[in-house]
């Protein structure tokens, strides 16, 4: 009975329990990883339960109450939670390797990847960061979608066959370089995107209050 007593104290007091995690598998590395790694060094006696997915399934996850937070591709039009970013990043124009465009390292205008063939994820895997990012490569239209792959590394294999264009977040891009894939900024404005936290409103895990005050 006192061991119950003392665990439950503790979990009022946050310490101990658990955080159910997930990652979005576009945004690894940087702040992200930086953020949980902080998490688990300062709360040793909270486990955390992690697991990798889309925005789309960590939303549903959130919302079926399986999951305490989960990194996400806002925007997020969810009322029954609460968004913060915690990093943005730039979007790169990844290019095969004998295209024109490859040539030089200059950057890349809208224009010149109008038309282009393109390949790009499911809109329903992120739905905000999908339309978030048409609508900052090909502003004007132009998006010619080609092909479908399920992430940015299959994005960038695509890309890598020497048929395709593909607009992927810098830090997925650089950390999944190939030599067949040349990289290549945008001129001005520069696009971004941004990977943020999720959690329900009504959350009352304490781990879970740990964990945000963090990004204080």
């Amino acid at each position: 009975m006192d061991a119950g007593t003392a665990r439950i104290r503790d979990l009022v007091r946050g310490r101990g329990g658990r955080l159910r995690l997930a990652y979005t598998r576009s945004a690894r590395g940087g702040r992200v990883d930086a953020l949980v790694a902080r998490f688990r060094a300062t709360h040793p006696d909270i486990e955390v339960v992690p697991e990798t997915a889309w925005t789309a399934p960590n939303v549903a996850g959130l919302l079926a109450g399986r999951l305490d937070v989960a990194f996400v591709r806002p925007p997020v039009d969810e009322p029954a939670l609460a968004c913060r970013t915690v990093d943005t990043e730039e979007l790169l124009l990844a290019l095969p390797a004998g295209h024109p465009l490859a040539a030089s390292r200059r950057r890349v205008s809208r224009a010149e990847v109008v038309d282009l063939p393109a390949v790009m994820w499911p809109r329903e895997n992120g739905p905000g960061m999908f339309d978030r990012t048409i609508a900052q490569v090909w502003p004007h239209g132009g998006f010619r979608l080609v092909r479908q792959e399920p992430d940015d590394e299959q994005l960038l294999r695509a890309v890598a066959q020497g048929d395709v264009v593909a607009a992927v977040p810098a830090g997925r891009a650089r950390a999944l370089r190939l030599r067949e894939v040349r990289l290549r900024r945008f001129t001005a404005p520069t696009p971004t995107v941004d990977v943020a936290l999720a959690w329900p409103r009504d959350s009352t895990n304490p781990a879970l209050r740990r964990f945000l005050a963090l990004l204080d």
